[in-house]
This record gives structure tokens, sequence and C-alpha cells, in this order.
């Protein structure tokens, strides 16, 4: 684990800068990551990437284990709903990572992808080829990924304009009723950088739900996203005290056999980045959670 001592000529300097001139090889956007993961602390208390540096500051950093620097195509299961020469749209299964990072190199939705689709859209970079937008490791459902750069600009516009809709659903604790919005901005952790939550100077963050089914402890929603940040239903149904059921991470641990969060992506709907059709899909829920409700089925309210 590196560790620098702050010199007078640094003095002043922010924390993702320091790094980038310390580590070899190290952008200010790879510090910055760095940063966000937790992964650099100064005096041994976590900080963040603005943070002014003094004199004789002491900065450790955890370098994360080195990964492919291109990722390899692997023969994996995948579930694919649709697909035509400028995208397909997958059914991610729970306990699937996304892309390669550190301690997932391989058996990741791209390395599967790579496995079946020869040419995919560059936009992403090598470890992220033809990828729109993500999903948690332990939520299932619905991706849109693009073949080809046009295709890839172009749905990334629609999730950026909000003209993408994506739909999920989830189990949450506690009784709730009718429909409502958590507005509410997502940013990481003050402490914990692992983890992200509500904070002051977040990004603002969206997400309007709607109750399905309501059981003794639980309740059955539908909820829909009008911002993407990092696990925006989790920490928004944390932060109004209803949390995501089986997820360890924002306070939805229970006795339920769930082996993750009760969170899928059912619903997905674009337009086709080349014929402006709109597309609509959506996918039941993987066997695990359709179980689990089942069980809550027979007390529902």
């Amino acid at each position: 684990m590196p560790c620098f001592e702050v010199g007078p000529r640094e003095a002043g300097r922010r924390l993702d800068l320091f790094l980038a001139a310390r580590l070899a090889g190290f952008s200010r956007s790879r510090a910055q990551h760095l940063v966000a993961g937790g992964r650099a602390t100064v005096n041994g208390s976590p900080a963040r990437s603005s943070m002014r540096l003094r004199p004789g500051d002491l900065v450790r950093v955890e370098l994360p284990p080195p990964v492919n620097s291109k990722a390899e195509p692997e023969d994996l299961p995948l579930e694919i709903v649709y697909e035509d020469d400028h995208l397909l749209v997958v059914n991610k299964p729970r306990g699937m990572v996304v892309h390669p990072a550190a301690g997932h190199s391989s058996g990741t939705l791209v390395n599967a992808l790579l496995y079946r689709v020869r040419d995919l859209s560059g936009i992403g970079g090598v470890l992220r080829p033809g990828i729109v937008h993500r999903l948690d490791r332990d939520t299932s459902g619905l991706l849109v990924v693009a073949k080809n750069d046009a295709a890839h600009g172009a749905l990334a516009a629609q999730l950026k304009d909000r003209r993408m809709t994506r739909e999920y659903l989830a189990l949450v604790r506690g009784r709730l009723e009718g429909e409502g919005t958590v507005e509410a901005p997502v940013g990481r952790h003050p402490v914990d950088r692992k983890r992200m939550a509500v904070v002051p100077g977040g990004k603002p963050a969206l997400t309007r739900f709607k109750v399905l089914a309501p059981y003794p402890d639980y309740t059955l929603l539908s909820l829909k996203l009008a911002t993407g940040r990092t696990h925006q239903i989790r920490v928004h149904m944390a932060h109004i005290g209803h949390p995501v059921a089986g997820d360890p991470v924002y306070g939805g641990r229970c006795g339920l056999p769930l082996s993750g969060q009760f969170l899928h992506a059912a619903r997905l709907a674009f337009d086709h980045p080349v014929t402006g059709e709109r597309m609509v899909f959506q996918v039941p829920l993987p066997p695990e959670l359709a179980s689990v409700l089942a069980t809550l089925g027979e007390a529902r309210v």
C-alpha cells in the first residue's frame, strides 16, 4: 500500500491531482475513482478528491489488483430477449456483474456478450463495449446493449434525456400505500466510500413508486427511474425507511430466503436508434424472487 508525505511545494493541491502526479500511469480521472471507491486516506481518514492537502499530510492508497486491459470472450449462458443488426436486449441474471473490474475479471455480462457478438460498440471502452446502462450484480432484468457506435450514441442520448423508460419491481420492508416520489440527492457516503447515500451536494436523483401488493411486513412496488444514480433505488428506499428486502448494504436484511436484494428490472422501453420505432420489453421475475413472492402471497393483506 503506497504511502506519500505531502511536501511543501504540494501544499494546497487537491488530493486527486496529488495522486495523479505521484502514481505512475494514473490520470486524474483514475485517481478520482480510487478516492470515490474508498481506496485513499489522508492521515488515516477517508477523504474527498477535492480535499486540499497540507505539508506533512500522509496519503495512503490501496491500489486495486490489475485487470486485463481487454475483456475476453467467454461461453456463458445469456438470455437474449431481442436482437437485430444494431442492438440487443438481454435479461441479466442475478449474481452476474455487468463488466470486468477489480475482483471480477471474468464471468461478466461483457465476457458473455463478446462471445456472442463479435463486433460490439467501443464507446464504453475495452472493458465496457456496447454497455449503455448498468444493473447491480444482484439486480436481475433488462439491459440494452449497442452493437455499433451510432446506436450507442443514440441510446445514451435517450438515457440522458429520460426518453428511455426503466421500470423495476422491488419488495421493500414495511408497509407503504398508494404511490409517491422520492427526490433526494445521491452521492458517496461521507465515511464509507464504498456505499452511496443521500447527501447534501450529491447528484440530483428522482424515483417514482407505486404500490402493487401489500403484505403484513412488506410491500411490492413498481418503481420508475427519472435519473440513474448508482444504487439509486436501494438508497432512496432506505432513505424513506423502507429498504429493499434482502439488501445487505442498505439495511434490508430480513428472514426471507434471498441471496441478495429483491430488485428486478422488469420493463424497458426506448426508441430504436435507426427506425425510431418505440421498443417495449418486459420479463417476469426470476425463480428465486417469484418463489419468495408466492410464499408471501399466502399472507397478502
